[in-house]
């Protein structure tokens, strides 16, 4: 494009046009009739050499702006133009009229789409309102069931009260499940770098032990993610139900039950996740606590964990940790040896933090200890450190219903291998 019109530029052909005409102009009364004739149709053929150089540089232009780049001005200006420029006399006016009912229509066309879009986004804004309201109808529901109840289980868990609705276009969920994946890959590192230090130093106040410790941060790690895909689970069954019952519009059930979870995270009750983490810590044969404390002293580190597994169950595909257990052979491609490992052991001897997982690809790699000569004797140790507990000040005061171990839980070892 650039080429051809610098060409045209460097033949000066438009002065040339200007040229002629205005000598045409000084000459027109003493010429003859022929002469006059002649010289109007020398300017007519230099106009159509400008026109035809003009009509190329227009198509070369619109080929480089793309299928779409240039509709709207190829309709307003030009076809308006090669409608009306050559019929007669008149052109001028027809032109104006006819480019002033182009602008309208499209001005009216540009009306109804806008209405068309406000009428849609009040629909969702009703249909996002009537979700809002029957998942408050079920919640008072299931208070009023609790409140009848006897079990304790039951009276713990209290589900916060819909938050204001957001508006969100559908699908968003998904097309903004990159970006969410990057930011929550990001947040499990933090919390690797930060929470579970910070709790490893606050535990080595009660603990003396290294061993100990890791494993008991491993643990919370572990059975925040097995508790938050629970609650996860549990939480898109109730929407999907509720949404089922209005739903409508061009996505699809599953989008827009994702769309709904993504916009309402803070619905999560993580607080009962908490609770059941704690529950499930208790109850497991390979970590021990001094009876004076709880494990309600790294609730921080379960929380942010807790939030970020809930949040990572809504991408697409999900992300979850790796399932790891001591004695298994160490791998390169899932976790870091930590620099307190024997780095001629081929077995881990146990977890220090879980890898994390898309599928079966490894995202973030995690860390283990490998040693020699003291796995199994670990192993077999650890088997009689089931908890026996006397009740605890902090536990009582903070925690007092979840030292009941789960009964989904009770007297049957934990179902998840470290």
């Amino acid at each position: 494009m650039a080429d051809g019109l610098r060409r045209l530029v460097g033949a000066e052909s438009g002065r040339v046009l200007q040229e002629k005409l205005e000598s045409w102009y000084r000459d027109y009364e003493i010429n003859s009739c022929d002469q006059n004739l002649n010289r109007c149709c020398e300017i007519i053929e230099l106009n159509s050499q400008i026109q035809g150089q003009l009509f190329t540089i227009l198509n070369e232009t619109s080929r480089e702006g793309g299928h779409y780049a240039g509709v709207e001005t190829i309709k307003t200006r030009l076809l308006p133009w090669l409608g009306t420029c050559f019929s007669c006399a008149t052109s001028g006016k027809l032109f104006e009229t006819n480019l002033s009912l182009t602008q309208d229509s499209i001005e009216k066309e540009r009306q109804l789409r806008e209405l068309a879009s406000n009428q849609t986004y009040q629909l969702q804004e009703l249909q996002e309102e009537l979700t809002s309201t029957r998942l408050q109808l079920n919640h008072v529901q299931q208070e009023l069931a609790r409140s009848h109840s006897p079990s304790p289980r039951h009276s713990e868990s209290k589900s916060p009260s819909p938050l204001p609705r957001r508006s969100c276009s559908p699908g968003r969920a998904r097309h903004t499940s990159a970006s969410r994946r990057a930011c929550l890959i990001a947040r499990f590192g933090d919390i690797y770098a930060q929470e579970r230090l910070d709790a490893e130093t606050l535990l080595r106040t009660y603990i003396s032990d290294m061993e100990t410790v890791q494993r008991i941060i491993y643990v919370a790690a572990v059975e925040s993610f097995h508790a938050a895909k629970m609650a996860y689970r549990q939480f898109k069954i109730r929407v999907r139900e509720t949404l089922s019952l209005g739903h409508s519009g061009p996505e699809s059930l599953e989008d827009t039950v994702l769309d709904y979870i993504v916009r309402h995270e803070d619905l999560y009750d993580v607080q009962a996740s908490v609770n059941e983490v704690i529950r499930s810590m208790n109850i497991t044969p390979k970590i021990s606590f001094p009876p004076e404390i709880d494990f309600i002293v790294i609730s921080t580190l379960i929380q942010e964990l807790c939030r970020v597994a809930f949040s990572m169950q809504t991408l697409v595909p999900p992300l979850d940790i790796a399932f790891g257990t001591d004695g298994e052979l160490f791998s390169e491609t899932k976790y870091h040896r930590s620099f307190d490992s024997d780095f001629t052991a081929a077995l881990v001897a146990y977890h220090v933090w879980p890898a994390l997982m898309e599928n079966d690809v490894v995202i973030v790699k995690g860390e283990a200890v490998t040693k020699r000569g003291i796995l199994w004797s670990r192993r077999s140790r650890s088997r009689s450190h089931r908890r026996s507990r006397s009740t605890s000040p902090l536990l009582s005061h903070h925690l007092s219903r979840s030292r009941s171990p789960s009964p989904l839980r009770s007297g049957s070892p934990s179902k998840w291998a470290y």
